[in-house]
């Protein structure tokens, strides 16, 4: 089971640290009897992990490195992957990168590395085999990508940051095989391959037959690309307690050298 993490779009720093937002320092983990800052992408891995995820490939720009030097070959028991993306083309272009490594039986996860959500475990919540989502509740949907579901849980439609959103449900993550993110691939690619997102993807994969579904099991969602948000995830890791927060539970290091925040530039703020 692969974990696939897109991090290759277009760098943003929160000013004036130096750390890429898959990187920054937020929430921490006690381990070997010490305490240890945890980079925001950890928390995804993490979750990935606990899913089941054997396999997590991450999507990096030509010139990222930090995240090759960071997490290195592997984290806990799963072994680690990079591929490249040359230039910012999208979330849809990033994510069909890995489509080399992938087989049509494989199944994968797909999340974003800026982001916090819970449950922990809301990846386990997805269906086996049909292309699923899992949604959160958002008190702002235009700024994230709606989902519209019917009564027996199918996706209707993905409003991608629409002002006039009619669901407050977002997606966060989402579970495919590796024969329908073919099946997306080949659909991308009849169309000029010219959708960086991939609601209006999935809008036409739907209109043609597809089914996704739509999974209403997530609590919290956070996004850490500016201050608010990242200090709404602060304040949101905060008010949780989890096993591996508190220490009690089996440490996911990275294996790069030095397997540190300061390996990616600049001090924890």
């Amino acid at each position: 089971m692969w974990g696939l993490i897109p991090a290759a779009g277009r760098e943003s720093r929160l000013q004036p640290r130096a750390f890429p937002r898959e990187l920054l320092p937020i929430g921490s983990r006690g381990e070997r009897g010490a305490e240890r800052a945890r980079a925001a992408s950890e928390h995804l891995v993490d979750r990935m992990l606990l899913a089941g995820a054997t396999r997590v490939c991450f999507v990096i720009s030509s010139g990222r490195s930090d995240l090759l030097e960071y997490y290195g070959a592997t984290f806990g028991q799963a072994s680690l992957s990079y591929v490249v993306q040359p230039r910012p083309a999208g979330l849809c272009d990033a994510v069909f990168r890995a489509l080399p490594l992938i087989a049509p039986k494989d199944l994968v996860y797909v999340g974003l590395p800026d982001t916090i959500w819970f449950p922990e475990d809301g990846l386990s919540a997805l269906h086996a085999q049909a292309l699923s989502f899992l949604l959160f509740p958002v008190d702002h949907p235009e700024r994230f990508d709606a989902v519209v579901t019917d009564g027996e849980g199918r996706v209707v439609e993905i409003q991608a940051r629409r002002r006039d959103a009619t669901s407050r449900w977002v997606w966060g993550a989402f579970k495919l095989t590796g024969a329908v993110l073919q099946e997306l691939h080949e659909l991308w690619c009849e169309r000029s391959r010219r959708d960086e997102h991939i609601g209006p993807l999935v809008n036409e994969y739907i209109a043609r037959g597809g089914v996704a579904l739509g999974v209403r099991a997530g609590h919290a969602y956070v996004e850490i690309g500016t201050l608010d948000g990242y200090r709404e995830a602060l304040r949101l890791l905060s008010s949780r307690t989890s096993p591996q927060a508190a220490g009690d539970g089996e440490p996911h290091e990275p294996s790069g050298a030095p397997a540190r925040l300061h390996a990616a530039g600049g001090e924890a703020p």
